[in-house]
């Protein structure tokens, strides 16, 4: 077997695509609320390569593929986010009784933070029955985005077990396309060559719009980004 298919990784092309190499399993998410919370329903099947290109520039007549329409738009895709490392980039801190939930602030809007009975704050800011405490950690691990980190009382990370893979997320509550959402902590190697920080769970844009260039920030939304899905948008 291949290094590449040993290691996966993600290379951002400068103004252009994401290479992804490793054979990193590639599906199609749907975002669906259930209660006060949400779920995600599979979506289309997509083809399992050893190695593909993902659009960046939202621009691409065979999403989430790159078919080269980056050239012809003249996308830039500066990458403008802070190399920071996350724990260095906190903004916000909510320290319970029983938890301690870390915010910085890189929201891509999916909604995974809401539960039935609260959203990931306010949870952490008051669980201590272990109903409670438990609907706060899957609030903050539900986050694909990697915003939310939610520690035990020891002060240790609470981390959901992810396998590599990238999921391509449809929204239709909001009637748009959504990020990508990349598990399992594959490396994302910056057009310049840096490696970012390397995560569980983060989310990139695809719309081609975001102003932290190359994660999510939710511009899909205010972009109305659709890609070509047949979304129906829901009440």
């Amino acid at each position: 077997m291949s290094n590449s298919e040993n290691n996966p990784q993600i290379i951002i092309i400068k103004d252009g695509p994401y290479v992804v190499t490793g054979a990193v399993p590639l599906a199609e998410k749907i975002i669906k609320p259930e209660g006060k919370h949400y779920v995600y329903e599979d979506g289309r099947e997509l083809p399992q390569l050893s190695s593909y290109t993902l659009c960046r520039c939202g621009k691409s007549n065979n999403p989430p593929f790159c078919d080269g329409m980056h050239v012809k738009a003249g996308f830039d895709g500066t990458e403008t986010a802070s190399k920071a490392d996350y724990l260095d980039r906190i903004v916000y801190r909510v320290k319970g009784p029983a938890l301690e939930l870390l915010d910085d602030g890189r929201c891509a809007y999916a909604r995974f933070c809401h539960r039935d009975a609260g959203d990931a704050w306010e949870l952490a800011g008051t669980a201590k029955d272990e109903y409670t405490k438990k609907e706060a950690i899957i609030a903050a691990c539900e986050c694909p985005a990697g915003r939310l980190v939610i520690k035990d009382e020891d002060g240790e990370i609470i981390e959901p077990e992810y396998e590599p893979a990238i999921e391509v997320l449809q929204d239709p509550q909001m009637g748009v396309s959504g990020p990508l959402s990349v598990k399992g902590s594959i490396p994302i190697i910056s057009s310049d060559g840096d490696t970012y920080e390397v995560r569980n769970r983060i989310t990139l844009c695809r719309c081609g719009q975001s102003k932290i260039m190359p994660f999510c920030d939710a511009q899909h939304i205010n972009k109305e980004f659709k890609d070509g899905f047949e979304i129906v948008k829901e009440d």
